[in-house]
Order: C-alpha cells, then sequence, then structure tokens
C-alpha cells in the first residue's frame, strides 16, 4: 500500500509526503499529482511533526491513583503505598492488562508510536507483571513500538537478593528488552551493576536503571555506572533515567561526570513530571527542582532524551499521557527552547531506544504527528488534541477538538 500524507505544512512549506512500504518515498510541494493507487490522506495543512515517543513509563502501575493513594506524595511514600497494596492482593493479571491497554490507548492517540515500559520483577511476584504487560502489548501490534525492561526489587546483591535475582533471571527468560534497578537504593550499589551488566551481557539485551533519584548530593551512582560500562566495554543500549543527584553537583563535577557518560554512550532520561511532583518536599526554601544537569551532560555530547515516568498513579497523581506535557515542562523547568525540547520527547528518544530518526527525508521511517498547530512552540503551548498519529505511513489514531464560545446576543 503506498499512502501520501497531503497538504502537511512543514515549517513554512506545504508538501505532499508519500510512502512506500512503511518509509518516506518523497517529498514534494502540494499540488502535484496523486499516484492512482495511494491511499490519501487530507492533512488540510496542520503541522507535521516526527512521531512522539516515551522512553519512561510504567504501564504495570498506570492509572492507579484513585486505588492507591500516597498522602505523604514523596518516593518513599509512593513505594510503601505500592507495596502495601501488592500485598493486599489488589493487582490481578486481568487489572494489569486492561491498565496497561488504556495507558498505550493514551499514549497512541497523543502521538506517541513507541514507548519503553519498566515493570515490577520481585521475588515474590516474579516475572507475572511482565506477562501481563506483553498480553497488553500484542494488543497493539503493528500501532505501537513497546520495549519492557525488568525493573527489580532490592536487595539485588548478596544472599537476601537470591530471590530477585531469580525473578530477574525469570523475566529474562519472558522476553524482556532490558535489565533494570535501583542501584542507588541497594545495599551494594556497584553489585547491582555488576549483576545487571552481566545478565544483559548473558542475555543479548540493554539495561535501564533507575539513577540517583534523590536531592542527596553524596549520592553519585551514575559515576559508578559510566565506568563499569566503560571498564567491561559493554556493547549494549544503556540508560539511566532520573539522575537528579547530578543536578546538585558543583559545576566541576557535573562536567566530569557528564563526560564520563558520553564517553559510555549511556542515554540519559529525565523524568520532570515525576520528580517534580516527589522531590524537594522537605525543602520549602530555595525548593529543588529534582532534575538532572541537563546543560552539562548536552555539552559533553551525551544523549539526553525526555520522559513523563509515571502516570496517575501514587508517584505522580496527575499527567495526560501526552509527550508535549513532559517538553512544556522541559521548556519552564528545564529551561529548554521549544525545538530543543520537542527533540527530546521525540528524535532523541528513538534514538535512545535504537529506533531509527525521522528527519523527514527519503527513506526515514514514516512514523508523524499532525497536528493542528502555527508551530512547535504553539504545539507545545497549547497541544491541542487535533491530531492524526501515522506508523509506517498508515493512520493509526486521530483526535479531534472541538471548541464554541456562547456569547449573548
Amino acid at each position: 500500500m503506498k499512502q501520501v500524507l497531503r497538504g502537511a505544512r512543514l515549517g513554512d512549506r506545504s508538501v505532499d509526503v508519500h510512502v512506500a512500504d512503511g518509509s518516506i518515498s518523497a517529498v514534494v510541494d502540494t499540488g502535484q499529482p496523486m499516484p492512482d493507487d495511494a491511499e490519501v490522506h487530507d492533512l488540510g495543512g496542520w503541522l507535521l511533526l516526527p512521531a512522539l515517543a516515551e522512553p519512561h513509563a510504567h504501564l504495570d502501575k498506570a492509572l492507579t491513583a484513585e486505588m492507591v493513594p500516597n498522602p505523604a506524595g514523596d518516593l518513599m511514600g509512593a513505594i510503601d503505598a505500592w507495596i502495601a497494596a501488592g500485598a493486599s492482593g489488589m493487582f490481578t493479571h486481568d487489572d494489569i492488562v486492561d491498565r496497561a491497554v488504556r495507558a498505550m490507548e493514551l499514549l497512541l492517540v497523543h502521538g506517541v508510536t513507541a514507548v519503553r515500559t519498566h515493570v515490577n520483577v520481585l521475588g515474590d511476584i516474579g516475572a507475572s507483571s511482565v506477562i501481563a504487560v506483553k498480553e497488553a502489548a500484542a494488543r497493539f501490534d503493528g500501532l505501537l513500538d513497546v520495549q519492557t525492561v525488568a525493573l527489580t526489587n532490592s536487595p539485588m546483591t548478596g544472599a537476601d537478593g537470591a530471590a530477585n535475582r531469580a525473578a530477574l533471571l525469570a523475566a529474562v527468560e519472558v522476553g524482556v528488552d532490558f535489565v533494570g534497578g535501583c542501584p542507588h537504593l541497594d545495599p551494594d550499589g556497584a553489585g547491582l551493576i555488576r549483576n545487571a551488566l552481566a545478565v544483559a551481557t548473558e542475555a543479548g539485551i540493554g539495561i535501564d536503571l533507575h539513577v540517583d533519584e534523590t536531592l542527596d548530593p553524596s549520592v553519585l551512582t551514575l559515576r559508578e555506572l559510566a565506568r563499569q560500562v566503560i571498564d567491561t566495554g559493554f556493547e549494549g543500549l544503556v540508560a539511566a533515567s532520573h539522575c537528579v543527584t547530578l543536578g546538585m553537583q558543583p559545576s566541576a563535577v557535573q562536567a566530569e561526570v557528564a563526560t564520563l557518560v558520553a564517553e559510555a554512550g549511556i542515554a540519559v532520561f529525565p523524568l520532570p513530571q515525576t520528580n517534580l511532583f516527589l522531590q524537594g518536599r522537605d525543602d520549602p526554601t530555595a525548593t529543588p527542582r529534582g532534575l538532572t544537569a541537563i546543560a552539562a551532560l548536552r555539552d559533553a555530547g551525551a544523549l539526553v532524551a525526555a520522559g513523563a515516568d509515571n502516570v496517575q498513579d501514587p508517584f505522580n497523581l496527575v499527567g495526560r499521557s501526552d509527550p508535549l506535557e513532559t517538553a512544556a515542562l522541559l521548556v519552564m523547568a528545564g529551561h529548554q527552547l521549544p525545538d530543543t525540547a520537542y527533540d527530546m520527547v521525540s528524535n532523541n528518544v528513538r534514538r535512545a531506544i535504537g529506533l531509527p530518526l525521522v528527519a523527514m527525508e527519503v527513506g526515514d521511517p514514516a512514523d508523524f504527528m499532525a497536528i493542528d498547530a502555527p508551530s512547535v512552540r504553539g504545539a507545545i503551548a497549547d497541544a491541542p488534541m487535533s491530531r492524526r498519529v501515522f506508523r509506517r505511513g498508515a493512520l493509526v489514531a486521530s483526535a479531534d477538538q472541538h471548541v464554541s464560545v456562547f456569547r449573548s446576543p
């Protein structure tokens, strides 16, 4: 099937984008003859952008804010609330499948064609949540690229970590794409990283760790991760999510660690929504924003992409499943310009999770979001819900926003 996206706006240019076999085959000025055998989508002048992508979700936890309250509002309050809810038997297989499906539908209709999700892998539940999320993901075959990360529990080291290590191996057997975990919460963070690298190397998969999700500047596990990746020569994809404490370091330390991160080829994922919610509650004066050192990392040449993390659960009570919300927070809280912020939730994510870029050039994957907005800045500012989402050239989701103002005569 050939497709033509007619009347798309690329910058100041009105174009028709031709797609064949899922890739861009031509970009021509609007008004030229249409191929007789093409499926035509008339975009009516809407802005055409690379599709959005979400590098860090928790689909097994999504949409549980009403079920699992977090009165404390901080990270440990969320963790404790989730553990208690799990122990009560609240989360069944069907419940996880249904919520994950709803969460992926929300991502898709907002313009996301690729998502990486962390899924709890614990000694007492094994890989059961991974199985549920993979069942949900199967319903989006051809619509959404879904990657799974085995989010291990602590401890992962020593005798007390045996059950959690066994759960990780079970998840690898089920078929996860990445080894995860939280080294800054483990009694032996360096040991957790060594085990993650060893398991990932044996399985031929990557690693994506929650790193330094705290404001304590004495914690800097990111440096250890970078050194181990360099020393082992690990060849898989590596990502470090959060990296909050790097933002608490002096500029010289930020530059030193950022250089190591770039040398190691680690992609860093700041997660402004959840970290703005969870971090800084004990600092009423000059409250830290809980974001990593984005500027230092970018200056060092490290790849920085951004995600939402949790959505409407005890770790983040709100969230729209819309990366444009993340981009807006990158502008406001992260001091990024709109075009850069958009790249951080689209092509930078694709690069970080191993997908080809969408540069709107011939041969690129035809993964797009068309949106009724005047510019990238306008799209981020207003986040209009008039959108068309294309994956490999096929229309996979659409939404239309209707606004009426009723004035008195």
